[in-house]
């Protein structure tokens, strides 16, 4: 079964729910366009008869740089349709990551949204982009509707990639995983089977589609499984808890995906309200770690216990709490089937004892066969077919796995990885900075908060917030300090080596002054 292709498993679903509804869109709350699983591979087929006919052909990459939309649902569709590589980016990156993701990707087309054309034009003038306005009714984007929606001839192989997720590296250049077919059909097939997510399942899908959890967990299991999509165009808590809430037919949800972050704002935004979400079969969290109390609160206020996940870009999901058996808070749950798991000293690469600590090793069909163009770090990531995750891990008497540390520095916050070295470079580009290290702070709200610690001249007037203002400038906001501490000097080794721990464990000194 696993042989097929992502393709081959939509038209599968497509063919048996016909008419059946795929995606509700929701714009700011309200349903704008609703579109049928027979519908949907129509349009799709569409967009990748439109893809042919710019000459987009079999391995190419195409850059998705455009806000959450049935317009990049479709377009992704399309893509895979015809054996191209999708390489979704996060609509807010601004110019000077896009400079190097176009560059790196050597895409022959982009997709981007209207509010992300100038910086499209700016990084890639010689790309060819087609705009889409989003922000416009889908019904109403008609730059694809005249294109056939006749079946596309292309055979797909299972070792075909299908799609490249970047994610951030310690060199703090991002690395994209290409993910193949295989690895697509085994995760999606994986998680419907786990999960137990069928055809009369309703997702809410509040997540972003350039990442991982949002793109491959939710929506490849969703329309693997020909279940409902109810798909906010963002995160909003009261957009969310109003559809969570809905008891109309259809539209009555029992399976929402987050992240602990979102988790808090919802909670928060509950409060003492008596609402009902009794309808819910299934709460799943991941993209970072939750908090026991988090995880107990959910359940007092969501009516079940979440289901903590863990997963990456480079493997999509690895381990999970059973549905049906005993979630265990502050766990990551049981490899899922057809992983392979070692927990291995990195040092001298023998498996430790069970219930020690050590890096946790992976193997099995979801596993990405490397980084685009990146032949040295794709074989720093493997030692003799095992991924190395760069997270320590430790695993109980009862199977069930725990992350605790990382012996990468990045860092995550609200499910997202930054890294600490692009940041930094970033900081140490400002005239009155002497240098910075930069480290990820344990936070209730974002799981971790980004920290500087910086050195600046002795004679600027320099102030935190001007740092921060000149980091929006370069960074998309969530990879930002939320706070800046100035110091005098960084600890380091007798080579120069910034210490990182050391830089830590002095940012957690309640006595020093955070400015």
């Amino acid at each position: 079964m696993d042989g097929e292709s992502l393709k081959d498993c939509f038209l599968d679903t497509a063919r048996a729910c016909g008419e059946k509804t795929a995606i509700s869109f929701f714009r700011e709350g309200v349903i704008e366009t609703e579109l049928s699983y027979l519908q949907l591979n129509q349009d799709s087929n569409r967009m990748a008869n439109t893809f042919l006919d710019l000459r987009v052909k079999k391995g190419d990459r195409v850059i998705l740089y455009l806000e959450k939309s049935l317009a990049f649902v479709v377009a992704y569709l399309g893509l895979q349709k015809i054996g191209a590589i999708a390489v979704p980016l996060n609509p807010g990156f601004k110019s000077s990551e896009m400079s190097y993701l176009i560059k790196d990707a050597d895409a022959k087309l982009a997709l981007s949204g209207s509010a992300q054309e100038a910086i499209i034009k700016e990084v890639g003038p010689r790309s060819t982009t087609i705009v889409i306005n989003t922000e416009i009714p889908y019904q109403d984007q008609d730059f694809f509707r005249y294109a056939s929606d006749s079946v596309i001839p292309v055979e797909i192989a299972p070792d075909d990639p299908g799609v490249i997720i970047y994610t951030s590296g310690t060199t703090g250049k991002p690395k994209g995983a290409v993910l193949t077919q295989k690895n697509l059909v085994h995760d999606s097939r994986n998680i419907c089977k786990i999960w137990d997510i069928t055809r009369s399942d309703v997702l809410c899908h509040s997540l972003p589609l350039f990442h991982v959890h949002g793109l491959c967990f939710a929506l490849h299991t969703a329309l693997t499984a020909g279940s409902h999509v109810l798909m906010l165009d963002e995160f909003s808590v009261e957009n969310v808890i109003e559809v969570l809430t809905k008891k109309e037919g259809k539209y009555v949800c029992t399976v929402f995906m987050a992240v602990p972050s979102m988790y808090a704002k919802m909670m928060d935004y509950v409060g003492g309200k008596a609402l009902d979400f009794e309808h819910m079969r299934l709460w799943t969290s991941g993209s970072a770690p939750l908090l026991v109390r988090d995880f107990e609160k959910i359940e007092k206020i969501f009516g079940k216990k979440p289901v903590e996940r863990e997963g990456m870009s480079e493997t999509g999901m690895n381990f999970s709490n059973p549905v049906k058996g005993i979630r265990k808070p502050g766990s990551i749950g049981l490899p899922l089937p057809g992983l392979e798991v070692r927990i291995v000293n990195p040092k001298t690469f023998m498996d430790v004892e069970p219930g020690r600590e050590g890096e946790i090793w992976l193997k099995g069909p979801a596993v990405t066969s490397g980084y685009w163009q990146k032949p040295e770090e794709t074989a720093k990531a493997f030692e003799k077919g095992w991924f190395r995750t760069g997270d320590l891990g430790r695993v109980d008497g009862d199977g069930y796995y725990y992350l605790t540390d990382r012996i990468k520095h990045i860092i995550i916050s609200g499910g997202e990885n930054i890294s600490p070295k692009e940041v930094e470079l970033t900081i140490n580009q400002m005239e009155d900075v002497v240098e910075s290290s930069v480290v990820g702070i344990p936070d209730e709200k974002w799981g971790e908060k980004v920290v500087a610690a910086v050195v600046i001249r002795s004679e600027s007037g320099i102030k935190a917030g001007e740092i921060q203002a000149y980091c929006k400038e370069y960074l998309h906001n969530w990879k930002c300090p939320k706070e800046i501490v100035f110091v005098k000097e960084l600890p380091k080794n007798t080579m120069g080596k910034v210490l990182k721990e050391d830089v830590k464990n002095r940012l957690l000194d309640t006595t020093l002054k955070i400015i």
